[in-house]
């Protein structure tokens, strides 16, 4: 392991490259991120109110100026962690590219006609699928939940799935985003947007 190692010298990162807003920035790196497998691939990290964290990649589906939006079975782990303690991490590692995007920030629930927006748009399986699975309950085997797809499938056969009243969606609402570029001999450039009494504040951060 002690000799896994690459340089990164693919870009630096300047306090002159950066956009005016942390919301611009990402739209910039998330675009440059575009050919990437599953570029909107996220660790997000929970922890409950005593504080045992839990970490799991989820997709992000949706960012504006309000914060970055997943969506989740609400009895979930994550979704009880994040709603209990609403503080929550998320990490993008576009490795390829040699960065990494940190948000923390807090968390809200994302209001209903938002959700139900999105889970129209999903494709009927994954929509079948939310219904299906309790999410992070013990199952006695695969075979439970393909039985509970197959029987949900029968039930919403000719119609419209539903929205789980139990489905719904979280926004982490940031206080800080760093901007992660690795550089060479380990030295990386670190600049991240703080928010520091309703003001956001550009700061860099030794490697």
């Amino acid at each position: 392991m002690a000799d896994l190692r690459r340089e990164y010298a693919l870009a630096g990162l300047a306090e002159s490259d950066l956009a005016p807003t942390w919301l611009e920035q990402f739209d910039r790196w998330f675009g440059e991120a575009a050919g990437l497998p599953e570029p909107n691939a996220v660790v997000l990290a929970t922890a409950t109110p005593d504080g045992v964290p839990s970490a799991r990649t989820v997709l992000l589906k949706g960012y504006d100026a309000r914060g970055l939006v997943v969506f989740t079975n609400l009895t979930s782990r994550k979704a009880r962690e994040a709603l209990a303690n609403p503080r929550a991490t998320l990490l993008f590692p576009w490795v390829e590219l040699e960065r990494q995007v940190v948000v923390e920030g807090t968390v809200e629930q994302v209001e209903r006609a938002e959700t139900e927006a999105y889970f129209r748009s999903r494709p009927r399986g994954s929509q079948v699928g939310a219904w299906a699975s309790r999410q992070s309950s013990v199952l006695p085997g695969r075979e439970a939940l393909e039985q509970r797809q197959a029987a949900l499938e029968e039930r919403f056969a000719g119609q419209d799935v539903p929205v789980p009243a139990f489905w719904g969606g979280l926004r982490v609402v940031p206080t800080a985003v760093e901007l992660w570029q690795g550089r060479p001999s380990r030295l990386h450039d670190r600049l991240r947007y703080r928010l520091v009494e309703g003001d956001w504040r550009v700061e860099r951060l030794a490697p």
